[in-house]
């Protein structure tokens, strides 16, 4: 029997999928796994079990929000085991999940793991930390993980735009250096996104056919500082229509990106904070992953 380490985060979103706990081992059993059970206790436990245990597994599975998700990844990538991971969406806002269409539902999510197949996905590096799908700075990241986890339960997605909105009146100006592959763009911006993804805090979404998320490149967008409500009324029309190669904004995509910035710019790595630094190496880690989805037939 193979061999399988279920992680699962039983605070995540409403706490939905923890009725569901039965059901899912079940599915896995009859999938043909032995399932060893961990519930996380705190921030970086997941990594922690999963760096230790996944050179011993088949499969690597974890169900919870994009932290989990990341917390998991990151684990395996640590552990240097080869090893597909499986994810069962249950937080408050699934931003990874989002972009590939994964199953809301849990119990399907669930036979998509032991059905499906590996695909292979980049994965981002920021320092020495990975992400699975944003790093970002500016209006709004705080918001990830600044909203506490009862607001978030109690009102789901709801709960980032209301504390968005609060962020309004303490939105600040960043003046941010970054080399694309050598290129380089300097100004100052209210926000920055590096991602691997065509939702981006469940705010902005980006074109799909714009993100390849296997292409070894990672997207950039940045929205440089409005000084006029023209520039403002600019930057509403690029993101309702996602063209966002506009004067405001600048979208580009690369595989190696340097950042110089306010060593007390805070960032966010999908959801989680991340301090400053006056210098980063973001890169992109082409293929790191093996995600196990169901695949559409072409027939």
């Amino acid at each position: 029997m193979k061999k399988m380490l279920f992680v699962m985060n039983p605070y995540s979103g409403i706490r939905r999928a923890n009725r569901y706990l039965a059901d899912i081992i079940s599915i896995f059993n009859c999938g043909g796994y032995e399932v060893t059970a961990h519930m996380t206790a705190g921030q970086g436990d997941a990594i922690r079990v999963v760096q230790e245990k996944a050179k011993d597994m088949d499969l690597v599975a974890c169900c919870g929000g994009d932290g989990t998700f990341n917390e998991t990844i990151s684990g395996i990538l640590r552990s240097g085991a080869d090893v597909p991971v499986g994810y069962i969406p249950a937080g408050s806002t699934n931003d990874f999940a989002a972009s590939l269409k994964l199953p809301a539902n849990i119990l399907q999510a669930a036979k998509d793991i032991v059905e499906g197949e590996p695909v292979a996905y980049d994965v981002g590096r920021f320092g020495q930390r990975y992400f699975s799908y944003v790093a970002s700075f500016g209006a709004f990241t705080r918001a990830s993980y600044a909203t506490p986890q009862n607001i978030k339960n109690a009102l789901g997605h709801t709960a980032y735009v209301l504390e968005g909105i609060n962020e309004l009146s303490q939105i600040r100006k960043t003046h941010v250096r970054m080399e694309l592959d050598g290129q380089v763009v300097e100004d100052d911006f209210l926000f920055g996104a590096i991602s691997n993804s065509t939702s981006v805090g469940g705010i902005l979404t980006l074109d799909p056919k714009q993100v390849d998320m296997a292409d070894g490149k990672l997207e950039v967008l940045l929205v440089r500082a409005p000084v006029d409500l023209l520039e403002i009324s600019e930057c509403i029309k690029a993101v309702q229509t996602q063209k966002y190669n506009c004067d405001m904004i600048t979208f580009r995509s690369a595989e190696k990106i340097r950042v110089f910035a306010d060593p007390d710019m805070p960032w966010t790595l999908d959801g989680e904070r991340e301090d400053g630094h006056a210098e980063v190496d973001v890169e992109n880690v082409h293929l790191a992953i093996r995600l196990m989805q169901r695949v559409k037939s072409n027939a």
